[in-house]
């Protein structure tokens, strides 16, 4: 192993694209990019938390998620933007420091850092309860240990084998959509053997397309508006590929537009088949769907696509998370000790070289150090899921609406200097900038203030308003003591 070499300064000179190449392996392929894009937000929010918002909003959830889905498309084009001009393994965390400060790379490093050590937690213990459904005898300890430990191996070998696992994974998920969007379509057309034509009866009936009026809908987008998060492992994996600026333009420019289609033409089959008061929060519509339409097993098929997706998230998220705290400590903003990186196998010494085939370059400290935390995370969950685990959970609740409002910020004073400096490195552009990236910081803001009026949602904006708010005194607290240092060490050598 070796250790990486630091990260030049934030300035202006660091918005260059001629920067340092990454240590990390350059592993990753296109398609692993483009699955990953695809299928890294299609999850158990989708299969199975869609329901919760389809009870509140009726059929016009379907405007929910187009809303919802409209914004996070606008943050990952900012994203896109940034990351295709400046590809790091840390992204946001690193552009957030050269546009605003070391304050806000930090901040937003190590919030999004926690937020993904957390969340495995809950995707681990989701996966376990459903594989002991399957196999009673093992207890959900004893497969949580088992995942956590296969997916950490896979993590420490090489990137390749993530990319290979997250692209069956994806495969999976986008495979299992699409089949559904076909079959669920047939049955509207009453195609199907045994079946009549739908129409837009339930699309009409029950109450209207908007039972429950436009508050409704504004219900469905503070339900449905996080299943969108995940979208961001791509601009940090993207580091890790050939190419990093032209793969990770490729993989933004496909995965918004497509993941649009499943999630909104997902919703738009499940309340065209079915009256929308026969969707019920914690059970799949998915399932319903297709119990409705004569899929024999249905339940049973979920199961194993949810399985999945948990797993894809599971693995997504101790990817994220080691590339984050690694690119953190690349910066000083982290333990340097995990700055070592795994050789190449037979290389010699601790040049390039060592970083740069498919089976080195691996940041193995900060994986480790990413799933003890999460493993930590996980017995809280199973001890103390109503105590301790909920406190945490609420704490990271809203975190990613401010890592994507920090994500805009930073994207309105990056490229009016990347212009100015470099603009030729700017092959992926925001569209009608700086409108939208004002209306997206607009529909940030009015999610938040929405969660701030809604009795279940309330909490976990506080908590994690908190929780922010703690990261940022302790950014400010190093800026101010690392400062304070600069001027003592100044006065010192004028005398």
């Amino acid at each position: 192993m070796h250790e990486a070499p630091p990260t030049p300064p934030p300035g202006p000179a660091a918005t260059s694209p001629a920067a340092p190449a990454e240590p990390l392996s350059h592993g990753l392929k296109q398609r692993h990019l483009t699955m990953l894009g695809l299928g890294g937000v299609i999850g158990a929010g989708l299969f199975v938390g869609s329901g919760a918002g389809i009870a509140v909003a009726g059929p016009a959830i379907v405007v929910s998620y187009l809303i919802a889905g409209a914004l996070a498309m606008l943050v990952m084009r900012m994203l896109g933007e940034m990351s295709a001009a400046m590809p790091a393994s840390g992204s946001f965390s690193v552009h957030a420091e050269r546009a605003l400060g070391r304050w806000a790379g930090f901040s937003v490093g190590w919030l999004y850092w926690f937020l993904l050590v957390v969340v495995l937690a809950v995707e681990a213990t989701a996966a376990a309860q459903i594989a002991h459904g399957w196999v009673p005898g093992v207890e959900p300890w004893a497969w949580v240990l088992l995942f956590v430990v296969v997916f950490t191996v896979a993590n420490l070998t090489a990137v390749k084998n993530f990319g290979e696992f997250e692209f069956w994974f994806a495969s999976l998920k986008v495979g299992t959509i699409l089949v559904f969007l076909v079959l669920g379509g047939l049955a509207v057309f009453g195609l199907l053997p045994d079946t009549d034509p739908v129409g837009m009866t339930n699309l009409t009936g029950q109450g209207g397309f908007l039972p429950n009026g436009w508050s409704g809908v504004v219900s469905g987008v503070l339900t449905v508006v996080f299943a969108f998060g995940g979208l961001e492992v791509v601009t940090i994996a993207a580091a890790e590929t050939d190419d990093p600026a032209r793969a990770v333009g490729r993989a933004v420019r496909s995965a918004v537009v497509r993941i649009l289609f499943f999630y909104v033409g997902s919703m738009l089959v499940i309340v065209t088949v079915l009256p929308w008061t026969a969707q019920q929060a914690g059970l799949s519509p998915y399932v319903k769907v297709l119990d409705a339409i004569g899929v024999p097993s249905a339940g049973q098929i979920m199961n194993i696509v949810v399985f999945v997706a948990l797993l894809s998230a599971l693995n997504a998220n101790l990817y994220g998370s080691s590339r984050m705290i690694f690119s953190l400590a690349e910066r000083g903003e982290a333990p340097r000790g995990l700055l070592k990186v795994s050789r190449k196998a037979g290389a010699e010494g601790g040049g390039a070289e060592g970083s740069s085939g498919q089976t080195g370059g691996v940041p193995r400290r900060a994986v480790l150090a990413s799933v003890a935390f999460g493993f930590v995370s996980v017995l809280l969950n199973l001890l103390w899921p109503d105590t301790v685990f909920l406190y945490m959970l609420n704490s990271v609740g809203a975190v990613l609406l401010f890592v994507w409002a920090l994500i805009a910020a930073s994207q309105l004073r990056l490229r009016a200097r990347l212009e100015q400096e470099a603009p030729d490195a700017l092959a992926l552009r925001m569209w009608w900038f700086p409108y939208l990236t004002w209306v997206t910081l607009a529909g940030l803001l009015g999610v938040l203030l929405l969660m701030l009026t809604d009795d279940a949602a309330r909490p976990q904006v506080l908590w994690s308003a908190g929780a922010t708010a703690l990261v940022l005194l302790v950014a400010v607290g190093r800026e101010w003591r690392d400062r304070r240092a600069s001027r003592e060490s100044s006065a010192l050598t004028d005398r």
